[in-house]
């Protein structure tokens, strides 16, 4: 760890955990593959765990983890990566332990809470106690916080520790080549951003519906449920990219001040019995698996009543949006996978056709994984020209060298902060979901259960 070449040490706060074998090595190991001097030596990888592991045990573990998750990588570079590893057992809510890890780490550090978000504060507090070398950069995972209250205490501990610019908190969502395209496919195009308003826009629709049900993260998710999980964080940030006015740069900075202007103006769900629901699914089958009720998954508490299937509608008070809907929706063990923006626009004022064809709105969608963009118009028919027929316009985005955390982790070790979330975009974004949060728990919005293999609550 001491090779003087090493310009940055990333400390990983929960080494051994599964956020840092599943996503953040895999990164680091496509990050290698992109960037030469990374492999070579620019950065380097400490990982803080209880595990009373030697640096070389943890390398066994990593290389599992690397064959495992990132066997698209070559052998060699993850062998490079592997050999930029080293561990430390420590306590990560105890200052000694942390100092005791940072004193190994060479170069720059950038520390990162690989952990769930309720030991957030305790590690941030033990980190005020640590005297930081120059230049460190604190990066903390999703969700930030449980309330708005807690994501102020947070930040207010981050603020003491490093200035903001030097804080990093992550949402792998916006590094996901679909959202990025969100920016140039809007800003970088005349045919776009004249008609991206309520003059013509009728509504938008964010979905991440998904086949996967809890698989194993009851520990974390029957404690977050859905709505924590996804609508507070990643989906108010593609709402917070789509509604935002143009930018001077795309920058951090400019970004940032952006999408917190979005989110300052977007008011909660005016009727939650309405413009709310949650479910939570029930024993089905999905692609031929069968899943168990969620209440009989393992480390699932029924008396929480935790939601699988979140959803909002919302307005944003000004100028641009005022009126438009945006419907927000998340769902586990559903019968398909739909994960996708949809822009809803306008109906033509007028139909020159008549009753010789139907014009249905146009649609721009955004799907993910795979990365792919259609817009949905209306043409003349094949067989009548004077009849319309609905065509869709298709573009399959090609595979990025890095994945989303790759991304991220480039920013990160980078210095920049283009892909962070500001501690203003934290704050507003619980004050969203808060009276969600409220009219739920105190039963003003039923829970509604739903067949898993099924389209979601009869109601959603």
């Amino acid at each position: 760890m001491g090779r003087t070449t090493v310009q940055t040490t990333f400390v990983v706060l929960g080494g051994t955990g599964d956020l840092t074998g599943r996503l953040l090595l895999p990164g680091l190991a496509e990050l290698f593959t992109a960037d030469a001097r990374a492999r070579d030596g620019d950065v380097a990888l400490l990982a803080v765990s209880q595990q009373d592991w030697s640096d070389e045990e943890y390398r066994d573990w990593a290389r599992a983890r690397l064959a495992e998750h990132a066997g698209h990588v070559a052998e060699d570079v993850r062998d490079a990566l592997v050999g930029r590893l080293a561990h430390q057992q420590g306590d990560v809510t105890a200052a000694t332990d942390l100092r005791k890890a940072l004193d190994r780490a060479a170069g720059r550090p950038v520390v990162y809470l690989a952990l769930p978000n309720t030991v957030f504060l305790g590690t941030l507090q033990a980190l005020t106690e640590v005297d930081l070398p120059e230049g460190t950069t604190i990066g903390v995972e999703k969700p930030f916080g449980r309330d708005q209250a807690d994501a102020r205490e947070l930040n207010a501990v981050l603020h003491r520790l490093v200035p903001e610019e030097r804080v990093f908190r992550t949402d792998h969502f916006l590094a996901m080549q679909t959202v990025l395209n969100l920016l140039g496919l809007r800003f970088a195009n005349r045919l776009f951003e004249p008609v991206w308003n309520a003059g013509h826009i009728e509504r938008v629709e964010i979905v991440f519906d998904e086949t996967l049900g809890l698989e194993g993260r009851a520990g974390y998710y029957d404690t977050a449920g859905a709505l924590r999980d996804m609508l507070q964080n990643h989906l108010l940030q593609q709402l917070a990219l789509i509604a935002m006015e143009p930018p001077q740069a795309i920058d951090g900075a400019s970004l940032s001040a952006r999408k917190a202007d979005v989110l300052r103006a977007v008011r909660s769900p005016a009727d939650m019995a309405r413009d709310t629901v949650r479910g939570r699914y029930t024993a089905g089958t999905v692609d031929g698996r069968a899943l168990p009720d969620y209440t009989s998954e393992e480390g699932v508490d029924p008396a929480r009543e935790t939601e699988t299937y979140a959803e909002y509608t919302v307005t944003i008070d000004n100028w641009r949006w005022s009126g438009v809907p945006f419907r927000l929706r998340t769902g586990k063990a559903l019968g398909t996978d739909r994960q996708e923006i949809a822009i809803w626009f306008k109906p033509v004022p007028h139909l020159a056709f008549g009753s010789r064809g139907q014009a249905e709105p146009d649609v721009l969608r955004m799907r993910f994984d795979p990365d792919h963009i259609s817009l949905e118009i209306n043409l003349n028919g094949a067989d009548d020209p004077f009849e319309l027929e609905r065509r869709s316009l298709d573009i399959d985005l090609p595979p990025t060298p890095l994945s989303a955390y790759g991304l991220l982790l480039a920013e990160m070790l980078g210095g920049e902060r283009t892909l962070s979330i500001s501690d203003v975009e934290a704050e507003e974004s619980w004050r969203i979901v808060e009276p969600i949060l409220a009219a739920w728990s105190a039963g003003e919005v039923p829970l509604l259960d739903y067949p898993a293999g099924s389209a979601g609550p009869a109601a959603g």
